[in-house]
């Protein structure tokens, strides 16, 4: 018995994903190469998605409701199956973030996730030496994450960025310049407050790493603290108090929004 037939499609979003495509494929009568082939889709890479063991991409679910007939049904699908392109301990927070109201974010590395483009965060990813279909999987579910930003009702982003993040060009300069280029414009968004912490200002509130922090409409807020392989989930009062006040800090430390564009700018005309 395969993979696919032993898939149980009550067991996650992807499974059934992955048994009502094949489902729908062969009530069609259409082979798993034929379908492949129409949908420029490796064979092997479709069979794997077809056991659960790859996920789809969005342009095979739009290919797959256009060519089966059904509607837009593995286009809604799809932004609850790429979720299983995170790290299983993430999603819970994927989800608080999708509820939140105001979102306070500390980096020290890299841009923020919800901010980053497709090419910087294909850059970041390709850095691990993983295949290039694992890859396309996270950066897909990452730009899927910047969705809530799309909404009416946008959540608040507050964020502050160690200056270290300008200067760390992980990727050429035109991916680069177009990543300061989308900083720029977020930061004259309403609902977003970007400021960047120099290097002028020393020791600051928050040295230990980046973090997190959400605040919802019902229940308490929480917090996420990065870690190399797993990072945490807290949810405890005093926990999400002591973040929300380091952030406070770190925002009395940092560059005005209008400084912080000029820095970004400066930062731009600095790549070669």
């Amino acid at each position: 018995m395969s993979l696919a037939q032993q898939l149980d499609p009550s067991s996650t979003v992807q499974a059934f994903y992955a048994t009502d495509l094949r489902r729908k494929r062969e009530e069609h009568g259409i082979s798993q190469a034929d379908f492949a082939r129409e949908a420029f889709v490796v064979p092997s890479l479709l069979n794997k998605i077809e056991a659960g063991v790859r996920l789809p991409s969005k342009e095979l679910s739009v290919f797959a409701d256009a060519r089966l007939g059904t509607g837009d049904h593995f286009q809604r699908l799809w932004p609850l199956v790429i979720k299983f392109a995170f790290p299983k301990w993430f999603r819970p927070f994927v989800d608080l973030e999708e509820a939140a109201t105001i979102i306070r974010s500390f980096q020290v590395q890299v841009v923020p996730g919800l901010l980053q483009t497709k090419d910087y965060a294909e850059a970041l990813f390709s850095a691990t030496r993983v295949e290039q279909v694992v890859v396309d999987e996270k950066v897909a579910a990452r730009l899927q994450r910047q969705a809530i930003l799309e909404r009416d009702h946008r959540p608040e982003m507050w964020i502050v960025l160690d200056e270290l993040v300008l200067h760390r060009h992980v990727a050429n300069p035109v991916v680069m310049r177009r990543q300061f280029e989308r900083l720029i414009i977020e930061a004259q968004n309403p609902r977003t407050v970007l400021q960047v912490i120099p290097f002028s200002s020393g020791a600051h509130a928050a040295l230990d790493g980046p973090f997190h922090a959400l605040t919802l409409d019902e229940g308490l807020g929480v917090v996420v603290v990065d870690g190399f392989r797993q990072g945490q989930i807290l949810a405890d009062p005093e926990d999400v108090q002591a973040a929300e006040r380091a952030y406070d800090l770190l925002s009395a430390d940092a560059l005005s929004p209008r400084a912080t564009i000029d820095r970004i700018a400066a930062a731009m005309k600095e790549l070669r």
